[in-house]
């Protein structure tokens, strides 16, 4: 891993491969540690970026409050810096939203935008107020907040058939500090709805997500995509489409930044 100096913090990322430019993004209590596996099978074809963002990993924390749009400057700092101009973006549930605030301040430098078990949609009022609370439980029992967090990502069959991952995970998200799960937490009740934006934008655009999710609702998505003409993969399991179902995520993956 190397890091960059961005704001009075560092910026932990990874840069692997050559080829076409894929810049992965962790999602919520993640980190780059859960492309692993993605990387070892688009590096061999492609160059892939992989980035910690804004207090997640060993990326610092900028406030009590990262905004997606602050999130995505940081990743463009990364980016600059690597001097590469033009990319696909994957960004798995938060990181997704971060993608779609890049590619909405950067869309020139876009070739293609994969939504992995993410949306373009903002929060509704009880998600928020779901954020809100969690934060305010977070500040005096973390752990269990964390673990109780994580835990609904998976479907309750992929908990039993993938307990090691599932532990590996978890064991990542609880070293999240407390500052960053808050200001990662603010920032996306303050998104905006990119729907207007995902919908017209020129790059390529695929959607994968997991039936089982309990936190995006495929069959509203999948009424958008029919009408926008966007590729959507639909999955078995739940939230963690790359772990619960690996080689159908790969492939579409593979597909998607190999399309001609």
């Amino acid at each position: 891993m190397k890091n960059l100096e961005y704001k009075n913090i560092k910026i932990s990322y990874s840069d692997y491969g050559s080829g076409t430019n894929i810049v992965l993004l962790h999602g919520f209590l993640e980190n780059q540690s859960m492309w692993d596996d993605t990387i070892t099978m688009l590096s061999n074809k492609h160059r892939i970026i992989t980035i910690d963002l804004l207090g997640h990993g060993k990326t610092g924390c900028i406030g009590y409050v990262h905004t997606m749009e602050e999130m995505a400057n940081a990743v463009y700092a990364v980016l600059k810096h690597l001097k590469i101009r033009r990319y696909f973006l994957i960004g798995h549930s938060m990181g997704g939203y971060v993608a779609l605030a890049h590619a909405k301040l950067y869309t020139e430098n876009i070739k293609g935008l994969c939504l992995l078990n993410s949306t373009y949609e903002a929060d509704d009022e009880e998600r928020k107020k779901i954020r809100t609370r969690a934060n305010k439980m977070a500040q005096h029992n973390f752990e269990n907040v964390v673990r109780m967090s994580f835990s609904n990502l998976f479907s309750e069959k992929s908990k039993g058939l993938y307990k090691v991952e599932f532990n590996k995970a978890l064991n990542e998200a609880l070293k999240t500090p407390i500052q960053g799960y808050i200001a990662a937490q603010e920032g996306m009740k303050l998104r905006e709805d990119y729907s207007v934006f995902f919908g017209d934008a020129p790059f390529l655009k695929t959607i994968i997500l997991g039936k089982k999710d309990g936190i995006i609702n495929y069959k509203n998505i999948s009424q958008f995509t029919d009408k926008q003409n966007i590729k959507l993969h639909l999955l078995s399991e739940g939230h963690m489409g790359h772990i619960e179902n690996k080689a159908d995520y790969l492939s579409a993956i593979m597909h998607f930044v190999e399309k001609k």
